[in-house]
C-alpha cells in the first residue's frame, strides 16, 4: 500500500482526502465511544470501540498516520 492510505476498522482511508478528524465522545445509545474522520466533500465516517482507551489509541494513530 501507499504511505498515503491508512486500514482503519476495514476502511482504507486516502489520508490526503482528510478534511477533519473529531475528538472522541460517547456514541449514541450506549455503543461505546467513537470518533468521525469526515472527507472532502460530505463523506464521513463514524469509528466506534467498545472503550475510551481504544478510541484514543486508534485516533492518536491515524493522527500520526496523517502527519507521516
Amino acid at each position: 500500500m501507499s504511505r498515503t492510505i491508512y486500514e482503519l476498522q476495514g476502511f482504507a482511508i486516502a489520508l490526503d482526502k482528510v478534511a477533519f478528524v473529531s475528538r472522541v465522545f460517547d456514541a449514541d445509545l450506549n455503543e461505546g465511544f467513537q470518533f468521525n474522520v469526515a472527507f472532502y466533500p460530505e463523506l464521513k465516517l463514524p469509528f466506534k470501540f467498545a472503550t475510551r482507551d481504544d478510541a484514543e489509541l486508534n485516533r492518536q494513530l491515524f493522527l500520526k498516520a496523517l502527519k507521516d
